[in-house]
């Protein structure tokens, strides 16, 4: 990737409604390269979309947790997170090396919501769980340093 279109993109992962105008002034490009550049760095799978950053105690999801699993048969298919995609809850499913297979990152209204979500998530995916809620959160969501 250039030199530029690393500056793009971390314009971008820093406010992702910057307009073609902003990014050229940033970048010294015109704002038709600029949207050239972005249409091809779409296109590669580079910038795979955008999104709100959200409040979730504002919405009502103010618990967050980390959800480790593990196959209770370890000889059943690794098909966890297929299983546990309807869950809404899930907002992230990273597969993981030590003993556990996954990690789950998920958000929920209370400490019983929570609960009630552990349960479906052993029974839908015949697994065993390791729970660690989040007290606080210093930082998150930091664009990458390119």
């Amino acid at each position: 990737m250039e030199d530029i279109d690393r500056q793009i993109v971390a314009l971008l992962a820093e406010d992702g409604r910057m307009s073609f105008t902003d990014l050229a002034r940033e970048t010294g490009l015109s704002v038709s390269a600029v949207h050239q550049r972005v249409r091809r760095l779409q296109k590669r799978g580079v910038i795979k979309g955008y999104s709100a950053v959200l409040d979730h105690e504002a919405v009502g999801l103010p618990l967050t947790a980390f959800i480790s699993i593990k196959p209770i048969d370890p000889a059943a298919p690794d098909d966890a997170p297929e299983k546990l995609a309807h869950l809404q809850e899930i907002e992230a499913c990273h597969s993981v090396a030590g003993e556990e297979s996954y990690i789950l990152k998920v958000r929920v209204a209370s400490p019983f919501a929570l609960e009630e979500l552990l349960q479906q998530i052993r029974a839908a995916a015949n697994v065993s769980t390791r729970t660690t809620v989040v007290l606080s959160t210093p930082y998150e969501g930091r664009p990458p340093r390119l």
